[in-house]
């Protein structure tokens, strides 16, 4: 990829901010973002320039039909002072699969992981070496054909701008968020674009995530479309832990976004790593296992929050159930520990899982 550069002096860009404290999540900006517009038909233009704004018409087709997608993932520094890439290779591959969901151009995956690579090498001096910190890319792509017709637009722009950032919900990996068990709102349903990381979603998802807040709950956990079973929570995917120290995920389907920390814990299952399996959750005996105690942890796999345990859910008819002792649980700090160690590089990772960020 022939990749143009825009480079703002050094006197005009930005630092990282030096603190003791954590740094927030999806706040900070870099100085410079990768961008390249689809036209005719093909990619083109490809470039590292200021992080701006973009200008788009008024009719652009992202603004009224919603044809918006996005990944997220993470980069760390290593204790060799090299900064690298965690399965970035898993987001290029969705981003794709969004694409073609949505009807957008797909972008090859070697195209995506150069331009990440390239972006962060600029910015290198902004990935925080802070404890829950890393330097989290958000690739995304929007129509910006400026018409209003219903059909899939033909122009388009990719971007890729990165953010400093600390744990996803404040007090981190630490505190055990609650949960609300929801039968009046749903994520998506099947034949729709639940397994498609699209703006939409995330928009349809805003009044339920409020409605749980004012439950004094951090999130929803949805239920299927005839509120049977379990399927994922606004943020992540979910999880729980048995008696003997088996992750139980929701089986994948089509309404179901994957989220790549639960695909990498199936995949270390798989290594004999870690015993971890998928089933179909009713929540009938979902709550009956909590009550008994044969569950005794659960939590959230996704990329902004790793791992998020749960230490309790609220339903909507005021009922409420602790899981174990309402704490962060044995296995779920394991794990955590055992995934962050991978990102870290303490821990050996598989073949392929991170990726050195060259120094061009």
């Amino acid at each position: 990829m022939n990749i143009r550069y825009e480079i703002l002096d050094k006197s005009l860009q930005r630092k990282l901010p030096k603190t003791d404290k954590p740094l927030p999540f999806g706040q900070l900006r870099t100085n410079h973002m990768f961008v390249m517009n689809y036209k005719d038909g093909a990619w083109v233009d490809p470039r590292i320039v200021p992080y701006g704004p973009f200008e788009l018409m008024p009719g652009a087709m992202c603004l009224h039909y919603g044809q918006t997608i996005f990944e997220g993932a993470k980069a760390f520094i290593h204790d060799n002072g090299e900064i690298y890439l965690f399965r970035y290779d898993k987001n290029c591959n969705r981003l794709n699969h969004s694409a073609r969901n949505l009807c957008m151009p797909e972008i090859p995956e070697s195209f995506q992981m150069e331009a990440a690579l390239r972006l962060i090498d600029i910015e290198r001096d902004w990935c925080p070496d802070m404890p829950e910190s890393s330097l989290y890319i958000r690739p995304f792509m929007f129509a910006t054909q400026d018409s209003l017709g219903v059909k899939p637009a033909s122009e388009y722009i990719y971007c890729v701008m990165l953010s400093p950032a600390g744990p996803y919900y404040p007090g981190g990996f630490s505190r055990a968020v609650r949960l609300l068990i929801s039968k009046k709102y749903h994520r998506a349903v099947s034949g729709g674009t639940g397994t498609s990381k699209c703006g939409g979603n995330y928009a349809a998802s805003l009044q339920a995530q409020q409605y749980a807040k004012d439950r004094g709950c951090d999130q929803v956990l949805y239920l299927d479309a005839g509120n049977e079973f379990l399927e994922e929570v606004g943020t992540m995917n979910h999880y729980h832990v048995e008696k003997d120290g088996t992750f139980v995920i929701p089986t994948f389907n089509d309404s179901i976004l994957k989220s790549v920390p639960s695909q990498s814990a199936l995949e270390l299952a798989s290594l004999g790593i870690i015993k971890a399996r998928q089933e179909d959750i009713r929540l009938d005996d979902f709550l009956l296992k909590l009550k008994s105690g044969e569950i005794i942890e659960a939590g959230g796999f996704g990329t902004a929050a790793v791992v998020s345990p749960v230490g309790s859910y609220a339903l909507e008819d005021g009922s409420e159930y602790t899981v174990g002792n309402g704490e962060v649980g044995e296995h779920t700090r394991n794990f955590y520990a055992y995934y962050t160690g991978l990102q870290l590089g303490k821990t050996q990772a598989p073949e392929g899982w991170v990726v050195k960020v060259p120094r061009y």
